[in-house]
Formats: C-alpha cells, sequence, structure tokens
C-alpha cells in the first residue's frame, strides 16, 4: 500500500478515535453524576414528577438549588433528563426512572454507578502499587459494602427465592425441613437474614473479615428479631485448616471468593466444612478465563476496572494470590476440582447478566 494511502487510513482512525475518546469522557463523567444523584435521591425526587424548575426539584429533594441545576445540566446534556428549549424545566421520563430508582418497576442500575467514585478514591494508593507491587487494603474502602449491599439486593437478595435456590429443586425443601447453611464473605448480610426469616427451622452462620458488615449483620438481625441466625468476623486465610468439619449442609459464597487471599484455600475448607452430601451455592464474575474471549463482554472494561481497583489489590494486600474478579470459568472450575469437587454445573440466570452460578458436589 502506497505511504500516501496509509497516511490517510491512519488520519481516519485518529479521527474515530478522537470521536470516541471524547464519548469515553463524557459517559464517564455521567457514571459519576449517576451515581452522586442516586444517592443524594434526586433521581427518586424527579421520579413521576412533573416537569419542574430547578428550585421545585431541589425542594423535593431537600437538597441546595445551585448544585441541583448544575447536576441538571449534566443530567440534560447527557440526555438522562429531558429539558425544555428555554432551559428552565427538567423532567425525567417514566422509562429511565424505572431503571434509576430502587422503587422502579424496571431493575435499578443506578447503584452501579458508584463504584466509579469508590474505585477513583484509590487511584494515587494503585498508583504506587503499579510501581512496588503489593496491593491496597480492605480498609481503604470505608463505602465498599454499603455499594456492593446495593449490587448484592439487585443480584442476589430479590432473586434467591424465585431464582437462585431453584437451581436446586430439593434445596427450598431443605431448607424448610431444617438445614445448617454457613454464607462465606456475607458482607451486611442481607442474603443470609432473608433466609433466615424465610426458613425459621433451618439455622444460618455468616462469616466475613469487615467489622463493619459484621456489626451492621448484627444490629439488624437483632432489629428483626432473628434468631436462627449468627455472624462472625472471620479471617479465612487458612480455612483449609480450621474449618469445623462436617459442620453444615449448605454453604454459600455470593460474589466472594474471587477477593479472598487464597481462594483455593477458601475452597478446600468449604469442601471441608460441608457435609459428604453437602452443597456448595456459589456466584461470581461470569466470564472466560481468557481475556480475548471476554472483548464482546457487556461490561467487561467496568469488571476489569473493578478487578484492579479492588478485587485483585485487596488479595495482593493480604499476600494472597491476587486472582481477581475476573479469573473466570475455566480458573473458577479448576479450582473447584481441586477442593474435592468432583460434581459442578455452572448456570447463567436472565436476571444476571454480571455473574454465573455454580452448584458444586462432592
Amino acid at each position: 500500500m502506497c505511504i500516501a494511502c496509509e497516511t490517510k487510513l491512519s488520519v481516519e482512525e485518529m479521527d474515530a478515535f478522537g470521536e470516541r475518546f471524547v464519548s469515553i469522557l463524557n459517559e464517564s463523567s455521567l457514571g459519576l453524576m449517576i451515581s452522586i444523584g442516586y444517592r443524594v435521591g434526586l433521581f427518586e425526587a424527579m421520579k413521576g414528577m412533573a416537569p419542574s424548575t430547578s428550585a421545585e426539584i431541589a425542594a423535593a429533594a431537600n437538597l441546595d438549588e445551585r448544585y441541583t441545576r448544575e447536576w441538571l445540566g449534566a443530567m440534560a446534556t447527557g440526555a438522562i433528563v429531558d429539558v425544555d428549549d428555554e432551559g428552565l424545566r427538567f423532567h425525567l421520563p417514566e422509562a429511565r426512572a424505572a431503571m434509576l430508582t430502587e422503587s422502579g418497576e424496571g431493575e435499578c442500575l443506578a447503584h452501579l454507578a458508584q463504584y466509579i467514585s469508590l474505585m477513583g478514591s484509590v487511584e494515587d494508593k494503585i498508583l504506587d502499587c503499579f510501581h512496588r507491587g503489593g496491593g491496597v487494603p480492605y480498609s481503604e474502602y470505608p463505602r465498599f459494602h454499603e455499594v456492593m449491599a446495593a449490587d448484592s439486593r439487585q443480584s442476589v437478595v430479590g432473586a434467591i427465592l424465585e431464582h437462585i435456590l431453584p437451581l436446586d429443586p430439593r434445596l427450598t425443601l431443605s431448607l424448610d425441613n431444617g438445614i445448617r447453611v454457613l454464607d462465606v464473605g456475607c458482607g451486611r448480610g442481607y442474603a443470609l437474614r432473608l433466609l433466615a426469616a424465610e426458613f425459621p427451622k433451618s439455622s444460618f452462620v455468616g462469616y466475613d473479615l469487615s467489622d463493619e458488615a459484621i456489626e451492621f449483620a448484627r444490629a439488624e438481625a437483632r432489629e428483626a428479631g432473628l434468631e436462627n441466625v449468627v455472624f462472625e468476623k472471620r479471617d479465612l486465610t487458612s480455612f483449609d485448616k480450621d474449618a469445623p468439619e462436617g459442620a453444615f449442609n449448605l454453604v454459600t459464597a455470593f460474589d466472594a471468593i474471587h477477593d479472598q487471599a487464597r481462594p483455593d484455600r477458601v475452597l478446600r475448607g468449604i469442601r471441608r466444612a460441608l457435609k459428604d452430601d453437602g452443597l456448595l451455592l456459589m456466584q461470581d464474575i461470569g466470564a472466560s478465563s481468557n481475556v480475548a474471549e471476554n472483548r464482546d463482554h457487556p461490561i467487561g472494561p467496568l469488571l476489569y476496572t473493578i478487578s484492579c481497583l479492588h478485587c485483585m489489590t485487596v488479595s495482593l494486600a493480604q499476600g494472597g494470590m491476587g486472582v481477581g474478579a475476573m479469573w473466570g470459568e475455566q480458573m473458577t472450575l479448576r479450582f473447584l476440582e481441586e477442593a474435592g469437587f468432583g460434581n459442578t454445573k455452572r448456570y447463567s440466570l436472565d436476571h444476571d447478566i454480571q455473574n454465573y452460578y455454580y452448584l458444586a458436589r462432592v
């Protein structure tokens, strides 16, 4: 090919990437502003409102008008909310409100935007890790369990009774009759408290490394009067050696194993903790271990970013393996097999574009 043609092609490619880069800047900025709107309740306030001024919207949300007005500017220019030709009245269409509010009829997605600011808050510490290695500890993420709880309420808590438990036809009946259940990486305990309330004959234990998450879970369980669930702070690094042998009929792990310092040891510990006829029900990121096979993943860049700025680094901070969120199906199945699970089935569920669900038995 002639040099002139190559130059023309290069200019075209540069122009195309330039347009894409401007789009990246705009979309990432919108992500940050959506996070703010979600957290301060602006989307909830605008849901169902007629076209309104910034002052009316600020009053409905009990917020400062000047900040509300500037936020509305970002939402209007980003086509998240509509604005009239005079630029004075703003409206959140019903279809968008359904996906931006917890009380909407659709699946709320706005909570995911919180990951943008949360991950950005540790950028300087991650830069240091790029130079020296190591990791950033859990203590540097004060809001992580709050954000994860919002995510879990969408993918796990709201779906566990209708979609997740029925993956094993016998599981609901077993819980009705009464079994012992352990939740590994329970976080704030939303899923476990729901199960404890739904199945009073069963007993439930939740393990998590976070003091904040465990205290929150305990307080909520006391408030609800749940006597069949306990929450314990537990470091699972040596779980393969100190897990209570044969103590549980069911172990659950929702989006938790890849964060562990040593997921291999945790899975061996889970096998140790299960009765011989017990079941592991595990949710983890739905991806391939081969990055090339993730090029068409609908939220691949987001997941790799969260992995780099949280999942991988918190594991490395504990001297762990740092497998990251995108360790993928192949590595997950290998770790399960090496832990002693010879019978594993993998499922995808329509409500959850982000995760796979695994049922593993000996």
